[in-house]
């Protein structure tokens, strides 16, 4: 098992001293440090994450949401999860996002890794990445109507038909180039196989 370098509550601790200020609330669950902030302090929390020496985040693992529909007063929640690898911490900070302006600002200049996971993000709940440099879907097709992870998408949707496109107008198979098959020569008694003892 390997032995960290530092508790959830250390991690806690240098939070509140670092962030205290812009912290909505602080709290380990699970052994694991949550951390809540407005949209409008996640950058400035964020980026003391990665660049504060004492904290060191500077792996973001994950990004994604929760759709809340008539539980909370803020209908979505967007989820960073990072990860300092010299520290061994793990923390996850939450953000609670209107229903009316989904959006937060995006955290691609801080990870370039965040540039899929915000695009996912959009393309399954809505929710707008202010800033991103290439915010378009990423598993949907462009036409396609609605994001299939919010709670009132309707189970039978359907989409609207699109005239098909390139890869899928032809079937390219069949201009791919193939190399001929592996064959593999017959043993032959002159050649005895690598190891074999020869016959008396």
């Amino acid at each position: 098992m390997v032995q960290l370098k530092g508790t959830s509550s250390e991690l806690l601790e240098v939070l509140q001293k670092e962030c205290g200020e812009i912290l909505q609330d602080g709290v380990v669950e699970l052994g694991s440090v949550v951390v809540s902030v407005d949209p409008g302090n996640l950058t400035k929390l964020l980026t003391s994450c990665k660049n504060s020496q004492i904290l060191a985040f500077n792996l973001l693992s994950d990004i994604t949401a929760v759709d809340w529909m008539d539980h909370r007063d803020e209908r979505f929640e967007v989820v960073y999860q990072l990860l300092s690898l010299s520290k061994l911490w793990r923390l996850t900070v939450k953000v609670p996002v209107s229903e009316s302006k989904p959006e937060v600002p995006s955290v691609v200049s801080l990870w370039g890794g965040a540039n899929f996971l915000e695009r996912e993000v959009w393309d399954m709940f809505g929710i707008r990445f202010v800033g991103h440099p290439d915010l378009r879907r990423i598993l949907m097709y462009e036409e396609f109507v609605g994001y299939p992870l919010r709670k009132d998408y309707p189970v039978q949707a359907k989409q609207p038909r699109i005239p098909l496109r390139a890869p899928e107008v032809e079937n390219t198979a069949r201009r791919m180039i193939r190399p001929d098959l592996v064959t593999i020569r017959s043993k032959t008694k002159s050649s005895p196989a690598q190891g074999a003892r020869p016959e008396k």
